[in-house]
């Protein structure tokens, strides 16, 4: 494949990869089946990550961050190469929660909780979802009712990603009734609070190495202390962050396909049949020649949308192309590669099997590629 040089990236950026490399092979990858069979990664992951400075990217410099998106984009893409749900576990955590928090999360609640974010002793999630709501958030049902100088949380959220292990939630629940999106308000809720538990670990196709879970809140007295942002603004900073969250996403299907497809197309220069390895074949050339350049091009314009959104100049319309296109030839990528191992591709001790599975989820997350399409047609004037 191509060794193109990608100028978005520095001299920094490239040693920042090898140190996430080495972190991976050390600490990662000799544990990958155990991860998978106990359905979540371990809170020794977390605490590695941390120690190695990886979870404190999106936060303020005291706390370990970088400044800089372009390294959260390496940490997905390396992370991406060993599975897909790396990077979505640690991007729920880094790319996609710790900046509420960071970012709209008064000093105290930043003192409070970003230096447990940041060594991976305090692992977070994001309670948008529920069952009856899917990519519609405006119109979730978790309320949030005010009781003298308390908020009682009730409601239901589902899919959470790191629901069954985190430490802390942040929760979108209807604080005014009468005003729809405009009465929506973030909160913080730390999962020890009387009245939260967990469903099971929600049985999955693929992500397996990724817990995810339902939430149920019965009673939950929290306070003004624990609000995110600004009261019935949670709609609008859900909004604005967004754009990152399907960024982020963006980064790891490309990566995630681009590796995978590099191992199929090793295995057509080994695989022999009719005396000649199968990538000889003319109509196997041609496809992975596609596939090749499908993903390149893809590779680019996330590149491009990763630069802009470290200058600040990422607009909600770009990241919604970037993630319908990416996840579209992600899985188109992925349904050739699973082809081209025959009845190899669908044993589940081959990665090509598995990496097909966990790809399919991307067009549906994050808003599903049908919302991304109503977003980027919207902007057309339609």
């Amino acid at each position: 494949m191509s060794a193109m040089k990608r100028d978005i990236y520095t001299e920094d950026h490239d040693d920042f990869r090898s140190a996430v490399r080495t972190w991976i092979e050390r600490d990662v990858l000799p544990h990958t089946d155990e991860y998978i069979a106990a359905k979540a990664l371990p809170r020794e992951f977390w605490l590695k990550a941390g120690e190695n400075g990886f979870l404190g990217l999106a936060l303020d410099e005291e706390y370990g961050g970088a400044g800089d998106f372009r390294f959260n984009a390496v940490l997905n893409e390396e992370l991406a190469k060993v599975g897909a749900a790396y990077p979505t576990c640690v991007g729920i955590h880094v790319d996609i929660t710790a900046p509420y928090i960071n970012e709209l999360g008064t000093p105290e609640q930043k003192e409070r909780w970003l230096p447990g974010v940041a060594s991976g002793e305090i692992l977070l999630a994001i309670g948008m979802t529920e069952p009856g709501g899917g990519s519609d958030l405006a119109a979730l049902k978790t309320t949030a009712v005010r009781d003298g100088d308390e908020w009682v949380i009730n409601g239901s959220k589902t899919f959470i990603t790191n629901g069954y292990s985190c430490d802390l939630v942040i929760v979108a629940a209807r604080t005014d009734p009468e005003k729809g999106a405009k009465g929506i308000t973030l909160f913080a809720v730390e999962t020890t609070k009387e009245g939260f538990s967990r469903g099971r670990k929600l049985d999955k196709v693929g992500m397996e190495e990724s817990d995810t879970a339902e939430m149920f809140f019965e009673n939950v007295r929290v306070t003004d202390a624990e609000i995110i942002g600004q009261l019935n603004m949670g709609f609008i900073h859900m909004m604005q962050k967004l754009a990152q969250e399907r960024l982020s996403c963006s980064v790891a299907n490309v990566a995630h396909a681009k590796q995978i497809l590099a191992e199929t197309l090793q295995y057509a220069k080994d695989r022999q049949a009719f005396g000649q390895s199968i990538g000889n074949f003319q109509h196997n050339k041609f496809l992975l020649a596609e596939l090749v350049t499908q993903i390149e091009v893809a590779e680019a314009y996330v590149d491009k949308c990763v630069a802009a959104h470290a200058t600040g100049d990422l607009s909600a319309v770009e990241a919604s192309k970037a993630k319908y296109w990416s996840s579209q030839a992600q899985s188109e990528v992925l349904d050739h590669c699973v082809q081209l191992h025959g009845g190899y591709g669908f044993m589940n001790e081959y990665r090509v099997a598995r990496a097909w599975r966990d790809a399919r989820v991307t067009k549906i997350w994050a808003g599903s590629n049908e919302i991304m399409k109503e977003i980027i047609g919207r902007d057309l004037g339609l």
